[in-house]
């Protein structure tokens, strides 16, 4: 497995990812083209800084100053209208997504009345776009990060001055453990938190990897007690035995019948998520609701997304990563007095396996014969005993499926 490892001992902003992402192999052109297919006035170049001794990248953004803010369809048109694959502009999305409802808590204000302020400028879109582009080109399957340090002291913003952290990016950070931080001045921008929070899976010390690059993005300033880089380990691990990564996806509805609800569900299995549920909650005023929980691969997110806003005309979808372990498995046939049915093992290292008949084909039989279902389960399980007494594993082994 591959893994991306952001070290932030000095805070994290767009500009340093970007750096560190190029630094790290990354080929520029690539993020360059994607910036320029986003038709906004700015460019953003790459050159080799010195910052407290240490050679890094530097991402130099030019764009314009300008006194116009952004809402959050202005970004979602700019995304789509460029470039950039399925894939990069849903990260870009994400980031973006992370960003503005920050600024929708902190403010307390609906999302689509948020102004994105700086990060709504055009440098910020061109560091949350080519950041999305060059992690995607990365080709990691997991990122994690160090604690993060947010800097300390106060900055000038378009509220007035403020407290570091700022709210959005305390917002941003809530739940990820926070480094002290030792300089006075801003050392992770909401643009940098949000980027870290869309992506990693993991905050703490450095993970057993084998190191094949190490890039550093360089900060803006220079500071005398540190280097203001920040650090991004490339290498691979070991991945834990049958364990991977998935996505939930979440909501809650309060004013849909019970078969439209069913339907939604219908439709987001044919859709391909692995799997998809209801559970009844309380929602505020006492209304009793359900949360609608979708699990897919990160691929399967933006149509599996459309579906519930489609069908629910909810206002927002909750999303994160989750790691699960699963069992080794493994699709077989059974031949059974009733005719064959499929089913799969399901093993752990050194553990005789379980077996799971298929549902479809034990209903689809027990209808057509006229014989309980329970009776065709018990079939299927006691001939997959009989299968597996006369062709047994070694102990260690991977079962072997029998022929259809």
């Amino acid at each position: 497995m591959r893994v991306g490892y952001f070290d932030c001992f000095s805070g994290i902003s767009g500009d340093m990812t970007l750096g560190a992402l190029v630094d790290a192999g990354v080929d520029p052109r690539p993020i360059q083209e994607a910036v320029s297919s986003l038709g906004v006035p700015g460019s953003v170049a790459f050159e080799t800084v010195k910052k407290g001794g240490f050679r890094a990248t530097a991402a130099r953004v030019h764009a314009p100053i300008e006194h116009a803010h952004r809402h959050w369809h202005h970004i979602e048109a700019i995304i789509d209208t460029s470039s950039l694959s399925a894939r990069q502009k849903d990260l870009a999305k994400r980031i973006f997504l992370r960003l503005g409802e920050a600024e929708a808590k902190v403010h307390g204000v609906d999302l689509s009345k948020i102004h994105f302020h700086e990060v709504g400028a055009v440098d910020s879109i061109i560091d949350i776009v080519g950041s999305a582009v060059g992690l995607d080109l990365l080709g990691v399957d997991r990122f994690e990060a160090s604690p993060v340090p947010p800097g300390k002291g106060w900055i000038k913003a378009a509220h007035g001055r403020m407290a570091l952290p700022a709210p959005a990016t305390a917002e941003i950070l809530k739940g990820v453990p926070l480094a002290e931080s030792m300089v006075e001045m801003e050392l992770t921008t909401p643009t940098g938190a949000a980027i870290l929070t869309t992506v990693v899976e993991r905050f703490g010390p450095l993970p057993a990897l084998t190191i094949e690059s190490i890039g550093l993005g360089a900060g803006s300033r220079d500071l005398p007690e540190q280097a203001n880089v920040l650090r991004l380990f490339l290498g691979s691990a070991e991945l834990p035995p049958a364990s991977d990564r998935i996505w939930v996806l979440e909501t809650n509805l309060d004013d849909l019948s019970g078969e439209v609800v069913g339907y939604t569900m219908i439709k987001l299995m044919e859709g391909g998520a692995l799997d998809a549920f209801v559970t009844p909650i309380q929602m505020k005023k006492n209304r009793p609701a359900v949360m609608v929980s979708v699990l897919c691969d990160e691929a399967r997110i933006p149509p599996l997304e459309e579906i519930v806003f489609r069908e629910t005309g909810t206002l927002g979808i909750r999303r994160y990563p989750v790691s699960r372990h699963k069992l080794k498995r493994q699709g077989i046939e059974v031949q059974t007095r009733f005719g064959p049915i499929r089913g799969k093992l399901g093993w752990l290292e050194n553990r005789p396996p379980t077996f799971s008949p298929e549902y479809d084909d034990c209903a689809r039989i027990a209808s057509a014969q006229g014989v309980a279902l329970r009776e065709v389960y018990d079939a299927a399980h006691a001939a997959n005993t009989t299968q597996r007494q006369t062709t047994e594993p070694e102990p260690s082994a991977s079962p072997q499926p029998h022929a259809h």
